[in-house]
């Protein structure tokens, strides 16, 4: 009876393990097959220049608003109109909100669905003390050791002048886009972009625009931040996460601290906190994270490759790590932050109110509603309020990697960074783009910047710097993009 038990259960043991080969096997490669395409000459020097000019323009947006910098803003508009004369030349400029600019390029096709590219003017401040900490001055626009150093360099003026450097060499080469080319630029994105890029596609609506596809900030080319995969990898955003903040309170009555009660402000406030933090939003590997996976795997090396190819056997093992690391963790689930918490004047006084803020991303799939029940329930203290607090969106739809907007994206990325993969991401910050949405079939998100492991920490940080060679590759990127998106009728069949 042992043997057969045994040989039964090897025979079970051999055929998984067939099934999981065979799985493996079955997943080919999703990259697309291209030619590099030919290296366009630019002066890299020159334009680090340019990217550098803008960077000493103090363009901050505080959470009053961006009024403050308003002249800086005016600074950075005559600039790039200064810096590119054959690019305003051939677009048209207005203004939005006196602030934010709106580009509109014509097309020669006007049947065809026009586009968008997307770049913020406005930049973080530098957090209060960390000043000494750079190793240059934030807005000093230094070109040192191969880098553009400041507050902006990567995000997000990068992109912006990157932009215009391509539009302007289109120009002088006497070429006209397809499809109608709209550049929008708002100036408070820091700050949710109320006034900038929800103000720009409201007029483009009232004007009955519809757009193919936007194209902004996002994900990025990493190296070596994936484990298991040696090669770069460009993820392109096909949606970003939800945000909400939700107020927490809990009241007490006041008095003397040598008379404490069982139960306090701060201890009823702290136990609330302590149970969402324990009682985190479900993680799975599902909508833009499985897609993700599902691309990368046959990309992936040995045991990471069988893994990732069989999720519906080694799901619970993969989810298990990807949990452990912040950035993927985010990934899978809605994200539970806990960021302000106020109470109490003086040391010897029991205060009659404790509050905090807990900050949540959603992931598409959850909701505004759903995560604020959750809350309610985690927290399961009638004496601690959970409200909303400041704006909120919903997570954003999923744009299709099938779509022509996605494939021109990865063509050009493909053509340009050979070896390169390149997957659908999520975004798990927020970003202007999101505006669009009333307007625009697809939205993507994607910078094509280089960031190791180690550079991730400089986003909204200290030492933010792109390199010369990195900001020419974004020029290129854009210019080979416009250039693909002309002839793009065979990407469309």
């Amino acid at each position: 009876m042992l043997k057969k038990i045994a040989l039964a259960l090897l025979s079970v043991c051999v055929l998984l393990a067939a099934v999981v080969a065979a799985n493996t096997l079955r997943h080919g490669s999703r990259q697309i097959d291209v030619t590099p395409a030919p290296p366009l000459k630019l002066d890299e020097n020159a334009a680090a220049q340019r990217l550098a000019a803008a960077v000493r323009l103090r363009t901050i947006s505080l959470d009053g608003g961006s009024a403050a910098s308003a002249a800086e803003f005016r600074k950075l508009h005559a600039l790039l109109k200064k810096s590119f004369p054959r690019a305003h030349a051939v677009l048209k400029r207005e203004t939005v909100n006196e602030l934010s600019l709106l580009y509109t390029w014509p097309g020669s096709d006007p049947a065809a669905k026009p586009i968008m590219l997307m770049a913020h003017q406005d930049v973080v401040p530098i957090a209060h003390g960390t000043e000494r900490d750079w190793l240059a001055d934030p807005f000093g626009g230094v070109i040192r050791d191969g880098f553009v150093w400041g507050r902006g360099a990567w995000d997000d003026k990068a992109n912006l002048f990157a932009i215009f450097e391509a539009v302007e060499t289109l120009a002088a080469a006497g070429f006209k886009p397809r499809q109608t080319v709209y550049i929008a630029s708002g100036h408070d994105e820091e700050i949710g972009g109320e006034q900038g890029a929800k103000a720009i596609a409201a007029l483009l609506q009232s004007r009955g625009v519809r757009l193919e596809f936007v194209l902004d900030e996002g994900l990025l080319i990493t190296e070596g931040v994936l484990k298991g995969l040696d090669k770069p990898v460009a993820l392109v955003g096909t949606a970003e996460k939800g945000y909400l903040t939700l107020a927490l309170a809990a009241k007490a009555r006041p008095g003397h601290s040598s008379m404490p009660p069982p139960e306090t402000a701060i201890g009823m406030l702290s136990a609330a906190l302590v149970r969402l933090e324990d009682r985190q939003m479900p993680a799975e590997i599902r909508g833009v994270a499985a897609e993700m996976f599902d691309t990368i795997a046959p990309e992936m090396n040995g045991v990471n490759r069988v893994l990732l190819s069989n999720l519906w056997l080694f799901g619970p093992v993969v989810k298990g790590q990807l949990e452990k690391a912040a950035s993927t963790n985010a990934m899978l689930r809605t994200t539970t932050a806990l960021t302000v918490v106020q109470a109490g004047n003086k040391e010897n006084v029991l205060p009659a109110l404790a509050e905090a803020k807990v900050n949540f991303r959603i992931l598409p799939g959850d909701s505004i509603d759903g995560v604020t029940a959750h809350a309610r329930a985690a927290v399961a203290n009638q004496a601690v309020s959970v409200a909303p607090s400041g704006h909120a969106n919903e997570p954003t739809a999923i744009s299709p990697s099938a779509a022509p907007g996605y494939r021109l994206i990865n063509r050009s990325i493909r053509e340009l960074f050979p070896g390169t993969v390149v997957a659908p991401g999520l975004m798990i910050a927020a970003t202007d783009s999101r505006h669009m949405a009333p307007i625009a079939d697809a939205i993507y998100r994607f910078s094509p910047v280089r960031a190791r492991s180690e550079d991730l920490p400089r986003f909204h940080s200290t030492n933010e710097r792109i390199s010369v060679a990195n900001h020419a590759e974004l020029i290129r990127f854009y210019h080979r993009l416009l250039h693909n998106a002309a002839g793009n009728q065979e990407e469309k069949k």
